[in-house]
């Protein structure tokens, strides 16, 4: 984990938005769990620059014509002609101390506003929330344009005196950018297909060496976890890309591998299935038997005497 700077041992924490509207020497919100706070037309005071600051709701960073590098998470990502940024409720986020660097918008608002809707559990199916920081994302003209409509249309929402409908309004319109911003991800992941491909063939690569090295037995099965960490990327944006290049997660090819890995033992040597079961990494041969069942449809036995039979 990375350390926090010398500016302060412990980063600033804020339970709600009106807290951090009044630290900024903003406004207060005109919705007690939401703000969105236009860049454009305000003046940010930066005495706690340098202070990180977390936050117990989530965060929407959109730069429509921005150049630079900005503080954002544990790390710097690079708006390259604008851009979006996603911060879930518990992450942390830096203050920096250049003014250059507010531009845009940003959204906060508060899980609380989801109570009662379908976005409260859905919220949780856009993973973006959990990206690193250097898997922000990059934006067409076109979809600037369209993000920048919606991000109105919230802040014409915000300006009108709360009533009976303001919050499905609000909810609405923040599942609409939600929908968009997985749309545009998804756009990404295809238009930037070389880069991801190079992931890809990596994470190949390391899940063969791993089947094939004696450490198997020891290290247990790979995770998820184990091959982002391998390949720098976070766990959620590398299933997300997996799924939306070959349609299948981390898991998924984790599997492949595995099973190939292991056909290749049933057909070449002469060890029982429990020894094969254990080379890989599985704690109990049983596991092992079901796994290879559910993706070949045959017991390893019977792939065995199969493949006999065939020669």
């Amino acid at each position: 984990m990375n350390e926090l700077p010398d500016r302060m041992d412990k980063p600033l924490k804020f339970n709600n938005i009106s807290d951090l509207m009044r630290r900024l020497l903003l406004d207060p919100p005109a919705h007690p769990m939401m703000a969105l706070v236009n860049y454009d037309q305000v003046k940010i005071d930066l005495r706690d620059a340098g202070c990180w600051f977390m936050l117990d709701f989530y965060k929407i960073t959109f730069k429509k014509d921005f150049n630079g590098s900005v503080k954002y998470g544990p790390g710097t990502y690079d708006f390259k002609d604008g851009g979006m940024a996603f911060l879930a409720p518990g992450q942390v986020v830096q203050m920096t101390a250049d003014p250059g660097d507010y531009q845009g918008y940003a959204l906060y608002f508060h899980p609380g506003l989801l109570d009662g809707h379908s976005l409260a559990k859905g919220i949780h199916s856009y993973g973006f929330f959990d990206y690193a920081v250097a898997e922000a994302l990059f934006l067409s003209e076109k979809e600037k344009q369209v993000l920048e409509m919606l991000f109105r249309a919230i802040a014409t929402e915000l300006d009108n005196h709360i009533d009976q409908f303001s919050e499905n309004v609000l909810v609405s319109q923040l599942e609409l950018l939600l929908n968009h911003s997985n749309r545009f991800y998804n756009r990404q992941f295809l238009t930037r297909k070389n880069m991801h491909h190079d992931l890809i063939s990596r994470m190949h690569a390391w899940l063969n060496a791993h089947f094939e090295g004696a450490g198997t037995v020891i290290n247990g099965l790979p995770s998820p976890q184990d091959i982002a960490t391998h390949l720098n990327v976070s766990q959620r944006y590398l299933s997300d890309m997996l799924k939306a290049l070959t349609g299948k997660t981390t898991q998924q090819h984790i599997h492949l591998a595995l099973i190939e890995k292991a056909k290749g033992l049933l057909n070449h040597t002469t060890l029982t299935t429990a020894e094969i079961a254990y080379h890989l990494g599985f704690e109990h041969p049983q596991s092992f038997n079901k796994l290879f069942r559910q993706r070949t449809r045959v017991s390893p036995v019977q792939f065995r005497r199969g493949q006999l039979n065939d020669n």
